[in-house]
């Protein structure tokens, strides 16, 4: 077994998807916690996460060895299937019943389990790549861009429910739809020219969010409720903006490998 080793982008993208898998847990039974789980099949994703990030301790601390390899791509390729799964209950509970975009809007939020996808992405691509992986960090920002573009439909869906009451609904969107188009430039071009402006647009995704979870918190902190717990069950979900820091920080990961790998090349060159 390794110990802790050089922290780099690839051991920052391992605490990644061991945070984010221990999160989601907590942030779907915030979900979830709503309709009072009404369907046994909803703890599934929590009790997922929960053994999830039990068995991906070994890769939080650094160690290494064949079999809990075999143990981490077996969790990727689990969440995965998870987030495909929940993807599907998501969408039965309106829209495959009539396809209509006032089901699509007012059921659950089917782009919101494909966060399972991403993070087993990760994970799979961290654990079945070489390294070092010169291309780790055009990977990377694949997938973040994937991410921005599904924010873009979660926040245009769920900000749609209330007809975008509040003129600052909009903001999330405008941010998600900038992301997802500055990071295709800094995915298809080659750098450092894009990379530069793409770290200015990150810290500004990263503010995005922030500012969604103080607003979040605000407006629940405000709704009338009987109980203190039920005003953030049933108000906004507090926790969704930080999904822009969230892959701020899958992207910022990812432009610092494609700098380290610009780097060794140059190296390797002289």
């Amino acid at each position: 077994m390794k110990a802790l080793g050089r922290i780099g982008p690839r051991r920052c993208a391992e605490w990644f998807v061991v945070g984010n898998i221990g999160f989601l847990g907590v942030d779907i039974w915030l979900a979830h916690a709503e309709n009072a789980f009404r369907r046994r099949v909803e703890w599934a994703p929590i009790v997922f996460s929960g053994l999830a990030t039990v068995l991906l301790v070994p890769l939080a601390l650094g160690w290494s060895s064949k079999f809990w390899r075999r143990v981490e791509v077996a969790v990727g390729a689990a969440a995965v299937l998870v987030g495909v799964a929940g993807m599907v209950f998501h969408l039965q509970s309106g829209f495959f019943q009539q396809q209509t975009m006032r089901n699509l809007v007012y059921a659950a939020p089917f782009v919101a389990p494909l966060a399972y996808v991403g993070v087993g992405l990760v994970l799979l691509m961290l654990r079945m790549a070489p390294a070092p992986d010169p291309e780790m960090g055009w990977w990377l920002l694949l997938l973040a861009l994937g991410g921005f573009a599904g924010n873009l439909g979660l926040s245009l869906l769920d900000h749609a429910q209330n007809g975008f009451f509040r003129w600052t609904e909009w903001i999330p969107v405008f941010a998600a739809a900038f992301g997802s188009a500055f990071l295709l430039v800094a995915w298809i071009w080659p750098p450092p020219a894009p990379l530069r402006l793409a770290w200015w647009l990150l810290g500004v995704q990263t503010a995005v969010g922030v500012l969604g979870f103080a607003l979040h918190l605000w407006a629940d902190a405000h709704r009338q409720a009987a109980r203190l717990a039920d005003r953030f069950i049933y108000g906004a979900p507090a926790f969704a903006p930080l999904l822009f820091a969230d892959l701020a920080v899958l992207a910022a990961i990812g432009l610092w490998a494609r700098g380290d790998a610009r780097a060794t090349v140059r190296d390797r060159t002289f």
